[in-house]
């Protein structure tokens, strides 16, 4: 695909995972994730608790609780129920992910992660980019 069309559609998923994330209950940072496939979008997520537990994402002092999942854990686990593959897929996430997903992001077959915001680590990209996964950063989508 040609480079111009690619970052159009890289946009558009973005735009996708942005919108997503409106849907967590996280006061401190909504964090959306979008896989594609072969152009097709696969799996979502954002970040908030498990399945079954209240939507407080956040304790007393505000600190995010450790049972939180990350939008692109989210959308990875809800691959791994369904019959779909992250082989050779695209994450698109609003912010690039921590070393921890970066591992899970890796092991799922996951190839390429287009990201919007920075995190304050950079271990989890440093990480994917050494395990040969492609990670690119499009901080504008207008």
């Amino acid at each position: 695909m040609e480079l111009e069309k690619l970052n159009k559609y890289d946009k558009a998923y973005l735009r996708i995972a942005n919108e997503w994330s409106q849907l967590s209950y996280c006061d401190r940072k909504k964090v959306g994730a979008i896989i594609v496939r072969d152009r097709m979008i696969i799996s979502d997520g954002y970040n908030g608790t498990p399945t079954g537990f209240e939507n407080h994402c956040e304790d007393e002092e505000g600190l995010t609780n450790w049972y939180v999942l990350h939008a692109e854990a989210n959308a990875i686990l809800k691959v791994a129920r369904s019959t779909q593959t992250c082989e050779g897929a695209t994450l698109y996430i609003t912010l690039s992910p921590c070393k921890e997903c970066s591992k899970l992001i890796h092991q799922s077959g996951i190839k390429r992660v287009v990201y919007q915001l920075g995190y304050r680590d950079t271990t989890g990209i440093d990480f994917l980019t050494k395990a040969g996964v492609i990670v690119e950063q499009i901080e504008h989508l207008d």
